[in-house]
This record gives structure tokens, C-alpha cells and sequence, in this order.
């Protein structure tokens, strides 16, 4: 499976691709979209776009994985993030992906094995996970972090959706050794 992992923001939008399989990491790409100041909020939210979908075309993830925003102290600032998180997922749903959302705090806990760890500490294991020569710029660390979670917790949340779907419907699904049968 690859994964294309996003941290969205309006001034720098971080992007990490990886390929799993299994427990198994592999790095392919990162980078971080530099928007420039001096544009209108339109114009920005376009360079988001047009990056991330070239990005999306280049890498041939199947899946994306993007950062949820919360809202900070300052709700200006929030509704900015979240106007470049939806540019970020414009560009995904162009490229046909599926996207799955990811709150920091999930992303720091399945990376670092704490909800609350300092950039660095996702930095130096982003780096250490996927075996990387160097430590990534921050943003970089944060897409790739994001998509390292999807890498973890994604196999199971299907496998707990499918579950939940026969379970709905009446079928006489049982669990054996960690897999679904019947």
C-alpha cells in the first residue's frame, strides 16, 4: 500500500509518501509546499492545489492520509488552516484517492508511542522508522508521521469496519486467530 500523507497550512503544506507492507516501511518522497506570502488567499489556496495534485500524480499513492485541524486560540488562524485542509483535500478527491483523517494526537501516539511528544521526538523517529539518512524538515516529518499512522492503524480500522458491516447485516461472522471468517 503507499501512502500520501499530508499537514496542511496555508503558509507550508508538508508531504510525505511511504509504502507498507506489512510492518514494513519503506520511504518514497517528501517535500513541503512553500506558499508565498504576498498572494491572495485565493492564489494560495490554488498553489495548495495544483502542488498536491501533481505531487498525487507523480507518486501513485492509494491512499491518503490527512491531518484533522482543531481549533487553535486564535479561531482567525483555524478557519485559514481549515480553508487550506480543504484545498488539500480538493486535490485528493481530484486524484481519486481515499482520504482517511488522523487527529495529531493519533499520529503522535502511533509514531512516538505518546499523544503528547514534541516535534523532535516525531522527527527523530520518522527518521529512525523509515531508516532515513537524515532528520526531515519539520512539515516533511509531520505528512510523513501522518502517513506512517494510516500505515499502522489503517489495516485495522478496515478489518473493524468489515466487522461491523456483517455484523450489521446479520451474517454469522466470527473472529479466528485475528481474522474474519464466514
Amino acid at each position: 500500500m503507499r501512502v500520501l500523507g499530508i499537514d496542511p497550512g496555508l503558509r507550508r503544506t508538508g508531504f510525505g509518501v511511504i509504502d507498507a507492507e506489512g510492518p514494513r516501511l519503506r520511504y518514497v518522497a517528501s517535500g513541503t509546499i512553500v506558499v508565498p506570502p504576498a498572494l491572495t488567499l485565493s492564489e494560495r489556496l490554488k498553489v495548495i492545489l495544483d502542488n498536491l495534485r501533481q505531487v498525487a500524480r507523480d507518486t501513485q499513492p492509494d491512499v491518503a492520509a490527512l491531518e484533522i485541524v482543531f481549533l487553535n486560540t486564535n479561531p482567525a488562524s483555524t478557519l485559514l488552516l481549515g480553508q487550506a485542509r480543504g484545498a488539500a483535500l480538493c486535490a485528493l478527491a481530484d486524484s481519486s484517492l481515499a482520504v482517511h483523517e488522523y487527529t495529531a494526537l493519533q499520529i503522535k501516539k502511533a509514531v512516538v508511542g505518546t499523544g503528547r511528544a514534541a516535534k523532535e521526538q516525531v522527527q527523530m523517529m520518522v527518521q529512525h522508522l523509515l531508516a532515513l539518512d537524515g532528520m526531515p524538515a519539520p512539515d516533511s516529518a509531520d505528512a510523513l508521521a501522518c502517513a506512517i499512522c494510516h500505515a499502522h492503524v489503517g489495516p485495522l480500522q478496515d478489518k473493524l469496519e468489515r466487522l461491523g458491516s456483517a455484523l450489521r447485516m446479520g451474517s454469522k461472522t466470527r473472529i479466528r486467530n485475528g481474522r474474519l471468517i464466514g
